[in-house]
């Protein structure tokens, strides 16, 4: 904009004096502030405090983020909390025969998966402590047993249904199962370089006697038991399990009998169990006296060559002396 001296002075008539010229500087400032932006001037000497935007929370359904890894060499203080939670282990997915295995039946925590050496161990493994009757009644497991959960629900199965009946026809209730061996890490009748034994896969049970709520215990290869009762268990167990071991087997079982889930082509199943009949209550007799025309028995001679009378029989002593051929010499007369 052009101006000239006379315009100034024609706007401002104080002509140079001081209250004139503190009047327009002020006026100057005034016409400057109202063309600078608000809250300019407070930016100058102080930073905005004006928020910031941030982000949308996180969706629920989001996957949990995970945490950074501290940087190689940075130590955190015994008592710092890290800055993220950590992301909680899924839980491994219960299987069929997991959920299958309740306590209305048994009593089978789950235990920890086992990773051994050549292939021991197995996967949804159950610690076998006692089965649950339908009458809530337990029978104990001695010692619990570590079994893969089918097996041990096919022992549960059969101590419910088939072992508890044979007890009701004893007139007792059956209270316990002595368990001989269950998982163990060895080969085939504990041969060194066998073939891994079912034992070692967690998926074999040895027994050797069931007692009843009466206290009495009925072993399976005694042959004092009643034949009838081995044969009805025999009968029992081979119907249930792949393989049955017992005595007249192999040598191994003669104490115990054993008991698997091994699968094998086209359905091939074992059960070898010979169950012996009881032994005669009364001792057999003696052997008949030796006959009288019988011929003498060899007699060992002594130390001096000479055979004792002491070592001779009875019916040695009796027998007769062989005729002589010879004939006696007369006697002289004198």
């Amino acid at each position: 904009m052009n101006s000239s001296a006379t315009d100034a002075r024609r706007k401002w008539p104080c002509r140079g004096s001081y209250r004139c010229w503190r009047a327009m500087v002020t006026v100057a400032a005034v016409a400057f502030a109202s063309l600078w932006p608000a809250g300019a001037g407070a930016a100058v000497s102080r930073p905005r405090t004006s928020a910031v935007p941030l982000p949308r929370p996180r969706p629920v359904e989001a996957p949990a983020a995970k945490p950074e890894a501290p940087a190689e060499g940075h130590e955190t203080s015994p008592g710092a909390e890290p800055s993220a939670a950590a992301p909680a282990v899924p839980e491994r997915e219960v299987s069929v025969c997991r959920a299958a295995l309740t306590d209305a039946v048994a009593i089978a925590p789950s235990v920890p998966d086992i990773h051994g050496p050549g292939g021991c161990g197995g996967e949804d493994l159950v610690r076998l402590e006692a089965v649950v009757l339908s009458d809530r009644h337990r029978v104990a497991i001695k010692p619990p047993a570590i079994l893969r959960c089918e097996m041990a629900s096919a022992v549960a199965d059969w101590v419910r249904t088939d072992m508890a009946k044979l007890a009701r026809g004893l007139g007792s209730g059956i209270s316990e199962l002595d368990n001989f061996d269950s998982f163990e890490c060895r080969g085939r009748n504990r041969i060194v370089g066998a073939k891994l034994s079912e034992h070692g896969r967690a998926n074999a049970l040895d027994v050797r006697s069931f007692g009843l709520a009466n206290g009495r215990a009925i072993s399976f290869t005694d042959r004092a038991a009643p034949r009838d009762l081995r044969e009805s268990v025999r009968r029992s167990v081979c119907a249930r399990f792949t393989t049955v071991l017992g005595p007249g087997s192999d040598g191994y079982h003669e104490d115990h009998i054993h008991l698997d889930l091994m699968e094998r082509r086209n359905g091939y199943r074992i059960c070898q169990w010979d169950v012996w009949d009881p032994l005669p209550q009364i001792s057999p007799m003696l052997p008949a006296p030796r006959p009288e025309g019988a011929p003498p028995r060899e007699v060992a001679a002594g130390p001096d060559g000479a055979k004792s009378d002491t070592d001779e029989s009875d019916a040695d002593r009796k027998q007769p002396a062989e005729p002589s051929n010879e004939k006696p010499a007369k006697k002289k007369r004198r």
